[in-house]
């Protein structure tokens, strides 16, 4: 069946302004037609898709912003901590976890190359994962 392309996008936009859509999935959900002639219509950087992603990105902000002003005016304990935590500078936010784990040197990365370790220090690995087992 031959979709017009131009229609099928008008119907797109539609759908995401309506329903308040999130994901190219749920508007492919809305259309007659499926995923993969969606993406025939509209590969990936089309003017068209980026234009539709636009329009998802902007009711993800709205939706978020409306959560957020719903949390801020809220008067229960667990919805103001979930605000909290939503605007936390990472160390509020260690702060407010009880288990937190750091899974970095102090904050900073782990980016050590294995082939950049010398043998010696390979062996002492090696044994204290024996060691652990």
């Amino acid at each position: 069946m031959a979709y017009d392309k131009q229609q099928i996008y008008q119907q797109a936009e539609e759908q995401v302004k309506t329903n308040n859509l999130f994901y190219i999935e749920d508007i492919v959900a809305f259309l007659p037609i499926s995923k993969t002639t969606f993406y025939e219509f509209y590969p990936a950087e089309s003017y068209e898709l980026n234009a539709l992603k636009s329009l998802l990105e902007i009711n993800k902000v709205k939706t978020k912003s409306s959560i957020r002003a719903k949390l801020y005016k809220s008067n229960k304990a667990s919805e103001l901590l979930a605000l909290y935590r939503l605007i936390a500078t990472p160390d509020e936010h260690q702060k407010l976890n009880q288990s937190y784990v750091d899974h970095t040197t102090k904050g900073r990365a782990i980016n050590v190359k294995y082939s950049e370790i010398s043998e010696e220090d390979k062996e002492k690995l090696r044994s204290s994962f024996e060691d652990e087992l």
